[in-house]
């Protein structure tokens, strides 16, 4: 098919959707170079969402491994918290102008 594709892994929140009432946890996703740009594919949730933080590109989850640990680790706290901004302060009505393609 010979079509650019790229592993991606972040954070997804629940915003837009019924909260799942536990901790944020790390997600993965892809995207694919079609038509001139980046289109987002997520195969867990299969559905459009919003909020991706995304920490990394990869060719796949050894290339962004969110921790490489030789030995004993313990990791003995981690959370992430993430919330809606509908609009940044003093950012009203900001027009963006572009060059028509």
């Amino acid at each position: 098919m010979n079509i650019p594709a790229r592993y991606a892994t972040g954070y997804l929140g629940d915003i837009g959707v019924p909260p799942i009432h536990a901790d944020m946890d790390f997600s993965a996703w892809f995207e694919v170079f079609l038509g001139g740009r980046w289109h987002t594919f997520d195969a867990r949730h299969n559905r459009p969402r919003v909020g991706r933080i995304l920490m990394a590109y990869g060719r796949d989850a050894t290339d962004v491994a969110l921790a490489t640990t030789f030995g004993a680790a313990t990791l003995s706290k981690f959370k992430v918290h993430t919330d809606e901004v509908s609009e940044a302060p003093g950012a009203e009505h900001q027009v963006r102008e572009t060059e028509p393609a």
